[in-house]
C-alpha cells in the first residue's frame, strides 16, 4: 500500500497536531466505526512514534505519515490518499484500489 498526502494537508497536520520529537502521524484502526473499506472499523489518526512501519509518506517538511505493519489489513489492498478539503478546512481521506 502507498500513502500520499498533499501539501496543504501536511500543513494542516503540522499546525493542528504539532510535531513532538520522534513522532509522526499514524493512520491506524479504530473499532466501532465504518469506512469505505471495512465495516465496523474506522480510520484513526494520531501523533505517535512508529514501531514497525508497514507504509509511509515523508513530507517535504520532514513530517512522517505512516501505517503500522499490524494495521495494513484495514486498508484491504487500497492506497490512502489524503487531501485538504477547502470547504471543511480539514483533511479528507480517499481509499484507492491500485490498478
Amino acid at each position: 500500500m502507498q500513502i500520499t498526502v498533499d501539501s496543504r494537508a501536511v500543513t494542516w497536520f503540522s499546525e493542528e497536531m504539532g510535531r513532538p520529537d520522534g513522532t509522526g502521524i499514524r493512520f491506524g484502526v479504530q473499532i466501532y466505526g465504518n469506512s469505505p473499506v471495512q465495516n465496523g472499523f474506522a480510520l484513526a489518526v494520531e501523533p505517535d512514534k512508529p514501531v514497525e512501519i508497514g507504509a509511509q509518506f515523508q513530507a517535504d517538511n520532514g513530517l512522517l505519515f505512516y501505517v503500522e505493519a499490524a494495521d495494513v489489513w484495514f486498508f484491504d489492498g487500497h492506497d490512502l490518499q489524503v487531501q485538504y478539503n477547502e470547504e471543511l478546512h480539514e483533511p479528507s481521506y480517499q481509499y484507492v484500489k491500485p490498478q
